[in-house]
Formats: C-alpha cells, structure tokens, sequence
C-alpha cells in the first residue's frame, strides 16, 4: 500500500499524504511523491502552486519514532546521510519556483512542523497545534526547525517550544505571523484551494522570482539584497508578465495572465 500521491486538478497539484495511521509520518513514499510533485511544478508552466494535504485529520507527525529507534545501530555517517534526505525534500520545497501551500488539520510535530514552516503559506484549521518535542525523546530540532522558529517567533516562545516540547495552538501562532491564515476545523485544505485560486490570476513566473527574492533576504545582507533585487526587475521589466501587467494597468483592465501560461 502506498502512502502517498499526487492528485493533478490541472493547474495545481496536490501532495497527499496517507499514513493516516501513523498520523501523517513521513514516509519514503511521501518523500517520493514530494519530490516528484516539485520538480513537475517547476518544469510545467500550467500549474500554478503545490498543495500539501494529509488524510486521517492529522497533517504530519514527522520522523517515524518506530524507524528512528534502530538508528542507533547504524554509523553516525549513515545517520547523517538519513538525515540528508528529510533536508533535501526541505531544500526542494523552498526551492520550488511555485508557491507551496500546506493545509494543516490537527497539528504538525516534528519534522512535519517544519515542513509546514517551510512552505510559502501554511494554512490551519483553528483548533490545530503545533509541536517541537524532540527533547523529550533525547533528540535535537532538524530539518530547519531552529531556523524557521528563531525567525517567525519571539525568542521566548521558540525557546519553549523546543527546551520544554510545549505545544502552541494555531490561533496563537497566528497571531504571531507565523501562521499565515486560519480556517475552520476541517476548512484547511478549501481554503488552501483558494489561496491556489488567487495566485493562479497572477503572474507565475514573477511569483518565483519573488519567493528567490525573500527566501534570499533572510540570509544576505541588504547591500547583496539591493543587487539580488535590481537584476531580478532589469529581468522582470523586460518580460511578457510586464507587459500584459502594465499594459492592464495603463488600458484601465484587469490583467490576463493565464493566457500567457496557456500559450507557453
């Protein structure tokens, strides 16, 4: 049985994770998939974003314990080579030139709140939670965790979360921004779709060049900043996004971009 696929609705797709019996633990399957749906996403003009879902009311538990607790067996060089495949489908996620999306139901712990931190817009049912207990089974934050809490949340809570594995409630870390929308229980993933929608009725391709630009900001500084950004507008004001964009704007209309995806 397989635990995960990916559901192709045309101009977005869908990464479902199925081990709902495990609460959405990471699966090779689900690495698999991940990878495939991002690389497709990024070579294939029509779709417009990648959306993370989970069966079983839960979007993702993280590492499976059952796994990890026969990695003390292997060489620490072999671990780290484990350890190497959750940061490259991290990696790959941030990477991808399309909008990510995670629809969160229930709560991400782990690893898989990581996952949800890394993606472009995480989504949340409103009685979901989410948290970092490596400690209490004797292991430290990976998969970007340290970084993703130490930038989106005050030092005290990350501190928290991570030293004392407390969880955090959705509306909590909403109203911090670390969050970036809240839905009903059971809304996360229509309301996903609807983040899809919005940026479907935009420019694509400038929609990457803008999520280089911020994922570069958090680690340059602003004098490397200022030239990322320049050449990336000389690029931009020369490209057919522009010119339908400003022409819209000039002619008093509503811009077309779809067109110029479906054209390509």
């Amino acid at each position: 049985m397989t635990l995960a696929r990916i559901e192709d609705l045309g101009d977005r797709l869908v990464v479902w994770n199925l081990n709902a019996a495990r609460r959405g633990a990471l699966s090779p399957d689900y690495y698999a998939a991940l990878h495939e749906a991002l690389v497709q996403a990024a070579y294939t003009p029509r779709i417009v974003a990648v959306i993370l879902a989970s069966e079983g009311g839960f979007f993702c538990s993280g590492g499976d314990l059952n796994l990890l607790a026969t990695r003390a067996e292997q060489t620490e060089a072999a671990r780290r080579g484990n350890i190497d495949k959750l940061h490259d489908l991290i990696r790959a996620v941030i990477g991808c030139p399309k909008p990510v999306i995670a629809a969160v139901e229930g709560g991400a712990a782990g690893a898989g709140l990581s996952l949800a931190l890394a993606c472009d817009f995480t989504v949340a049912a409103d009685d979901a939670r989410f948290t970092a207990a490596y400690v209490k089974a004797g292991l430290v934050p990976d998969a970007g965790l340290t970084h993703f809490l130490s930038r989106l949340l005050p030092r005290a809570m990350a501190t928290r979360m991570l030293l004392l594995g407390e969880p955090v409630g959705a509306d909590r870390l909403h109203a911090l921004g670390a969050l970036s929308e809240l839905a009903l229980e059971g809304g996360s993933f229509d309301a996903a779709m609807a983040l899809a929608d919005r940026l479907g009725r935009g420019p694509s391709a400038t929609q990457g060049t803008i999520k280089a630009l911020v994922n570069s900001a958090a680690t340059q500084d602003v004098f490397t900043q200022l030239d990322a950004e320049r050449d990336a507008m000389a690029r931009a004001q020369g490209s057919p996004e522009a010119t339908e964009g400003i022409g819209a704007f000039l002619d008093k209309r509503a811009p077309d971009f779809e067109k110029l995806r479906s054209a390509t």
